[in-house]
């Protein structure tokens, strides 16, 4: 059996300097679990839909190398199957980025690594028959090593634990993306990886991450060229950007916002009040006047 979970390897990564504000990030937003708050629901479901959109229009950049926008993936995940004045080429593309992103849904379980395949199928990544079995065997032996009972990992807020889980992604992606032949020159080869990623960060309790399609290409770069603990030091202080907005998203409180628009607002009221003023002398006899 392949062997991709490697203890030392793990304990050395998740104990990198680099890794410590990433870990921190997870620890804060798991520490939020379980969420009891409606506005939190929400928000955090607001956040889930969002990450959709970003991810798939970073998946269809890559597919197509055109300048997708947010508009546009928010059109198509809204379900639009044509958008007036933009290339049917690229609604294509993220008319199958979203498919892909719905098929993937617990494809780190042990027993569906058809869903990468289906993904690498749908991205149009080009894995030829080698590539498919060997990420075929790597993703069953993640899921009987990382979950050897078949059933996910209990989320935990412990910093230790979470560096651990951290590291078993970043070693996931280096493992993957050489297994695929994936570098700068063939990025869409990582794309179904990137979806896979993420399920496998679901099954192990820990949250979901984010990569602009240039991230993408520094990690591909990384991989290609030097060590797996560059590559955790390379992706560990986007992960903890991720994560902190994340929670950031999920803790918004919009009358809270409101509140601090107002009191904003009446700051800068006062202060071009009294700029406005502040030629004319004053006159001592004259009361205070509060603004």
């Amino acid at each position: 059996m392949i062997v991709v979970y490697e203890q030392n390897l793990v304990e050395e990564l998740a104990s990198r300097p680099s890794m410590g504000e990433a870990i921190q990030a997870g620890v804060d937003l798991i520490d939020l679990w379980p969420l009891t708050d409606a506005v939190r629901l929400r928000n955090d479901a607001k956040y889930a839909e969002t990450l959709q959109v970003r991810i798939t229009r970073v998946l269809a950049r890559v597919m197509t190398g055109q300048d997708v926008t947010i508009p546009d993936a928010e059109y198509v995940y809204e379900g639009a199957e044509d958008i007036p004045g933009r290339p049917q080429e690229l609604v294509d593309a993220l008319l199958a980025a979203n498919d892909a992103y719905e098929g993937m849904v617990g494809g780190a379980a042990q027993g569906q690594s058809d869903k990468l395949v289906q993904a690498a199928e749908v991205l149009g990544a080009g894995w030829n028959q080698e590539d498919v079995e060997a990420a075929r065997d790597l993703v069953d032996c993640l899921a009987k090593e990382v979950t050897p009972g078949g059933e996910p990992l209990e989320s935990s807020a412990e910093q230790a634990e979470v560096g651990r889980r951290l590291a078993t992604s970043v070693i996931a992606l280096d493992r993957l993306a050489s297994a695929v032949h994936a570098d700068g020159n063939q990025v869409v080869r990582v794309l179904p990886i990137l979806l896979y990623l993420n399920e496998l960060n679901e099954r192990m309790g820990i949250p979901r991450v984010f990569l602009t399609d240039e991230q993408v290409r520094g990690a591909l770069a990384v991989i290609s060229s030097k060590t797996i603990h560059d590559l955790a030091d390379t992706l560990a202080p986007e992960v903890a950007v991720e994560w902190n907005k994340h929670l950031d998203e999920v803790v918004w409180d919009p009358e809270e916002a409101k509140r601090r628009a107002k009191e904003d607002d009446e700051r800068k009221s006062r202060e071009a009040l009294q700029a406005k003023f502040a030629h004319v002398p004053e006159d001592p006899n004259k009361p205070p006047v509060e603004l």
